[in-house]
């Protein structure tokens, strides 16, 4: 065996570190604690769980979406309201079961979804947020034309489609917030999963450089297209499941670009773009200010833009960019590591 192979069996190319290791083992226990929240905690608690869970699944979908893929989508509300109003008309008109019918209303935004990346793939840069922007609108002001999905005043489950969730209020608390959790733990497993694939390397290399992952044989159309859908069905189906537990929708509702994409860019950009961590730190800060906060009114929304600003401003790759670099924190490792052997030498041959 020459010196080159020798030296080349030193080194091992890992994934895992003691530190994701360790996040693992709490996180498993975080979530078994949150799982059996229903059963000793609060009603109230539950609800601002699920709230933080299905924000995290929409951050994360929209991390993948620019922090990866390089779409900085400001219109993913039409998602998530398509998703919404899908579910109404196929529970009230065709009399599917609530549950069946996210899943279906997924399915239908990942379907429409074609057809609107042909128009916003031919737009670049700022030019690409706007144009989804204004389809978003377009998709509001079109919903708010149906009178048979209540127009623009809004539209109501019945109570036999709320019962068929669960027959019992206590039954539907407990139903709708598992589901948040399944949702986000799903969503985030799928992310995590497709980074450490080659779409995620082909992802990673066009983050880098476009041209030159297109160089180097990643059909970067291709790959943007397929994350594209594959984001607007998730979004559909956290569409379907947040106004399922609103019990009610609305044009102004289901297509409000403050609720569904300002407050995830926040988080996101905020937290640290291209991060699996970054969404989770940005979610933590946002949801923290908003309860200690809301009480001073339009003051809320004076200091959220401040820390948004210095933030971007001190720290371009947001709060984990800052705590990763620092103390070389990896607890969702995408990248490949090359680990030294024992008996190898200090660098690689």
């Amino acid at each position: 065996m020459n010196g080159t192979a020798a030296r080349a069996l030193q080194f091992s190319v890992e994934r895992s570190t003691p530190v994701s290791r360790i996040c693992a083992v709490i996180a498993a226990l975080g979530l078994t604690a949150l799982v059996s929240l229903p059963y000793w905690g609060e009603t109230g608690t539950m609800r601002l769980i699920a709230e933080m869970a299905y924000f995290l699944a929409l951050a994360q979908l929209w991390n993948l979406l620019a922090g990866y893929a390089g779409l900085v989508s400001v219109g993913q509300q039409v998602y998530v309201g398509t998703g919404g109003y899908f579910l109404f008309a196929l529970c009230d008109w065709y009399g599917v079961h609530p549950l069946l019918a996210i899943l279906i209303a997924g399915v239908a935004a990942a379907v429409i979804s074609l057809p609107m990346a042909l128009v916003v793939f031919r737009l670049r840069g700022a030019y690409f947020a706007v144009g989804t922007w204004v389809v978003a609108e377009i998709a509001q002001l079109f919903f708010a034309q149906l009178p048979q999905l209540g127009g623009g005043s809004g539209y109501s489950l019945t109570p036999e489609i709320v019962r068929a969730v669960a027959p019992e209020r206590a039954a539907r608390e407990m139903l709708m917030y598992w589901m948040a959790l399944a949702i986000a733990v799903a969503v985030i497993a799928f992310v995590y999963i497709l980074l450490r694939s080659r779409h995620g390397l082909a992802l990673t290399a066009i983050r880098d450089s476009e041209v030159a992952s297109e160089s180097l044989g990643v059909d970067t159309y291709r790959t943007k297209l397929l994350i594209y859908v594959v984001t607007a069905f998730c979004t559909g189906l956290l569409g379907a499941f947040i106004f399922l537990q609103k019990l009610r929708i609305s044009p102004e509702a289901a297509f409000s670009i403050n609720d569904w994409t300002v407050v995830v860019i926040f988080m996101v950009v905020i937290g640290g773009i291209g991060t699996m961590e970054g969404p989770i730190i940005g979610l933590l800060i946002y949801f923290a200010m908003r309860e200690l906060l809301a009480d001073y009114g339009s003051w809320y929304l004076i200091l959220l833009g401040i820390v948004a600003v210095a933030v971007m401003l001190g720290a371009r790759e947001g709060v984990w960019g800052l705590i990763g670099k620092r103390f070389d924190l990896h607890p969702f490792p995408v990248r490949r590591r090359l680990i030294q052997r024992p008996g190898g030498d200090e660098k690689p041959g």
